[in-house]
């Protein structure tokens, strides 16, 4: 029986390595590009960006309509009485009125009104600045989420393997204590460990239950299986190598740097139009109009109760130059000019974060790469420490800890490599978002390294 139960062990934990080192993806399973496809519709915080940007790019058109004619139509009706007492003489009279106009004006000289709509394009373009760092993030968030489910995966397959590989060296105790080459200690030692795997097992289930939840959201599907990467993988390295290029693309190009400096504009754009406080503004008005009394006009007393009507128009230029209104136009450049330097410190802050961002991102990719190496030459050295010690173990010269620790060095190694593999990958994109070059071609040639 024990035979039957160590083989079975055996085997299991074979087939958890295989599928761990290359098998070919589920036929359902779905590529990064495809999943962004999908993100990229239903994504709710890009969403907002883009209405963001909708209605941003409607406000400029509204900054446009104060540099276009204005036309409207007046009309009325009344009902008139009137009561007349001239040396005790006199009477009431009653009459209807109707009235109508057209009144249409052109503004000839509003600079406040130009600078309104300078700032309504300026502030369209900063919404369309603002969808392209949300468009980053989500590339960012979809790939973390992405390979946050692969590395559970890969958890899940060597706690597996490991729990399969206590088995079997639990089985191999208990023989060797049956016939009496071994303690009662060496049974329980393994008996604890083959117990915490089994709760890591059950640690590791629920956190990949929790990724592919998180990704399914992400997406707007159920049942995401992502495709994992294939074995071997050469990982990309940051082209060009110089960490300096990378921070002059950030401070030039990063969308919080482009934000900071289009505020910066508004704000210049404010201080200009409240220096226009001073300046006159000229309107070209006209209008035609007419008023109609259907039951007669009593001022015409020679012609009582005819009916009357009467045509007006007229066109004219506007000049209306305010003259003093109490200090509020200094005080309103004042502030502007405040609100510039909180402008320019913002834009200074901006740049000094997305070069920190950008530096910190570089050195995280480059110590990553660093790290895989040392964990595939760990992941070599461990393998060779199982192999010495099992043989050790079946000479006599290492006890059954001996064995389960490193058993338990190997997988958890190889957990560490996978998952230093994936933060490699993730963090490429992150440092393209550090220095505002990310887009969706950035994302195919990570699909190049998963199984297709």
């Amino acid at each position: 029986m024990a035979p039957l139960r160590s083989a079975v062990w055996q085997v299991l934990g074979t087939a958890c390595v295989a599928a761990l080192l290359g098998a070919p993806a589920p036929a359902a399973a779905q590529s990064l590009l495809q999943l962004y496809q999908t993100a990229h519709g239903y994504d709710a915080p890009y969403q907002s960006a883009l209405a963001n940007a909708q209605a941003s790019q409607a406000r400029a058109d509204q900054a446009r309509a104060g540099l276009l004619p204005q036309v409207g139509l007046q009309l009325g009706a009344q009902r008139n009485w009137a009561d007349t007492q001239v040396g005790g003489m006199g009477g009431s009279v009653s009459f209807n009125t109707l009235n109508g106009s057209i009144v249409g004006s052109q503004p000839l000289y509003r600079p406040a009104n130009r600078i309104n709509w300078d700032q309504g394009k300026k502030s369209a373009e900063l919404a369309q600045v603002q969808v392209s760092g949300t468009e980053q993030d989500l590339i960012v968030r979809l790939a973390q989420a992405y390979f946050d489910v692969l590395a559970a995966e890969d958890a899940l397959g060597f706690v597996r393997a490991l729990k399969a590989a206590v088995a079997e060296q639990l089985a191999s105790a208990q023989r060797n204590f049956e016939v009496g080459n071994a303690t009662i200690t060496d049974s329980r030692e393994a008996q604890a460990r083959f117990d915490l795997a089994t709760a890591q097992e059950i640690a590791a289930d629920n956190d990949l239950r929790v990724k592919r939840l998180a990704l399914d959201q992400l997406v707007g599907l159920t049942g995401v299986q992502p495709r994992p990467l294939v074995q071997p993988v050469t990982l990309p390295r940051p082209q060009p190598d110089d960490v300096n290029v990378w921070v002059e693309q950030a401070q030039a190009q990063h969308p919080a740097v482009l934000q900071a400096r289009m505020a910066q504009e508004l704000a210049r754009l404010e201080t200009a139009k409240a220096k226009t406080g001073h300046l006159p503004t000229v309107d070209l008005q006209a209008s035609v109009g007419q008023n109609r009394y259907p039951d007669g006009n009593p001022a015409f007393a020679a012609a009582p109760g005819s009916r009357y009507r009467s045509t007006n128009a007229g066109i004219g230029v506007v000049l209306n130059w305010p003259l003093f209104a109490g200090f509020a136009v200094q005080n309103r450049v004042r502030e502007t000019l405040s609100l510039e330097d909180k402008a320019q410190a913002d834009l200074d802050n901006a740049r000094r974060n997305v070069a920190q961002a950008t530096r910190a991102a570089y050195f995280g990719v480059q110590s990553g790469h660093g790290q895989v190496a040392a964990l595939e030459a760990a992941e070599q050295s461990s393998l060779t420490a199982l192999e010495a010690n099992r043989l050790g173990y079946q000479v006599g010269v290492r006890i059954n800890i001996d064995v389960l620790n490193a058993q338990s060095q190997l997988y958890q190694t190889r957990r560490d490599l996978a998952r230093a593999r994936y933060d490699v990958l993730v963090g490429m994109l992150r440092l393209k978002q550090a220095s505002g070059v990310l887009s969706a071609n950035d994302l195919a040639p990570i699909e190049q390294l998963l199984v297709q």
